[in-house]
């Protein structure tokens, strides 16, 4: 789902990507409050009426389509509503007196403005990932824009090889600390009163999964969680509620362990000031020996900390190296 003002190109955006896939059949459509569910799904069948049955001619329309794009998505009036939750959740259409599974791999919807109306709160919560899109605020990017040129060529990508990529995809192991740290982030936001359904947050782990694919990993690891900032948020106003909390909870022992890291070096760097007596080295020994080993003491509790939830260890335990190494290098010099 994109959502933004008119003219940030978001109908541009979906129908480039859309069109990168050879072979996939592609519905596109702009919805307003008079669309008929004939120009979503097909006129209905003539010949199927003589039989007593309502069936829709689905040749080209959304029920046949492997990827589709719906413009002002939020303007389907009921009669359309219901078939596109139905083929968007269980990916199965109704169609007169059989119920036909559609081929539909992903849905792409855009909008100027969220839905205000109780029956389009469903469809807005079936779209697992949302974008907000703006104008172009700083200069050299609004003049990037002026300036750029029509690619003669897109890349593109066959439905086959698409398919491949989705299989290897499913294919990338979750580890437990990935599910642990999903399930801080859900503690943290419910803490904030922004609460997800449980359904995305099941959801998201495929989301994952491909992320870390695209980023050529055997397994999700924990920096792809900083991709759920676009899953959790329902009003766009909690957008950077959930990315500060996704980031603190990620980063937050690791930017700890930064800043003591820096701190140590700042220490040795006061002690090699040149002009002491033996006295002033002395006692300056004394204090840093003190200072190091609180700072370690500090290393060691956020190790813990880290242990308990599950967070890899590797930048603690080097840091913690290098500290120890600080301090055996004083000791030398002193």
């Amino acid at each position: 789902m994109i959502i933004g003002p008119p003219g940030t190109a978001k109908s541009m955006l979906a129908d480039e990507l859309c069109r990168r896939i050879e072979g996939a059949s592609y519905f596109q459509w702009l919805l307003t409050r008079f669309s008929t569910p004939e120009e979503i799904f097909g006129a209905v069948s003539l010949k199927a009426l003589e039989q007593d049955d309502y069936r829709r001619v689905t040749s080209h329309k959304l029920p046949e389509a492997h990827i589709a794009f719906l413009d002002e998505i939020f303007k389907a009036n009921s009669s359309i509503l219901n078939a596109i939750l139905t083929l968007i959740n269980e990916r199965l259409f109704h169609n007169g007196k059989e119920i036909a599974r559609v081929p539909l791999l992903t849905l792409f919807g855009a909008s100027n403005e969220l839905p205000e109306e109780e029956e389009l709160t469903a469809l807005y919560d079936r779209f697992l990932l949302r974008f907000v899109v703006d104008y172009i605020v700083e200069d050299f990017r609004f003049l990037r824009m002026l300036e750029s040129q029509a690619q003669p060529e897109r890349t593109t990508l066959t439905l086959a090889e698409l398919t491949e990529l989705q299989d290897q995809a499913r294919a990338v192991a979750i580890p437990s600390h990935v599910y642990r740290g999903i399930a801080d982030i859900r503690r943290e936001l419910n803490k904030k009163n922004i609460q997800a359904s449980d359904r995305r947050y099941r959801q998201s782990l495929s989301l994952l999964q491909a992320h870390a694919y695209l980023e050529g990993a055997q397994e999700v690891e924990e920096k792809d969680l900083f991709f759920l900032e676009h899953v959790l948020w329902r009003d766009p106003a909690e957008h950077e509620q959930v990315r500060s909390t996704v980031r603190e909870l990620l980063l937050g022992y690791e930017e700890e362990i930064t800043e003591l890291l820096y701190e140590s070096r700042e220490i040795r760097e006061s002690a090699l000031r040149p002009g002491r007596t033996s006295d002033e080295r002395a006692r300056a020994l004394i204090e840093i020996h003190t200072k190091l080993r609180n700072i370690l003491a500090k290393v060691d509790q956020i190790m813990e900390k880290a242990k308990r939830l599950g967070r890899p260890l590797e930048r603690v335990h080097s840091v913690r190296g290098e500290i120890e190494q600080l301090q055996r290098d004083m000791l030398e010099q002193f």
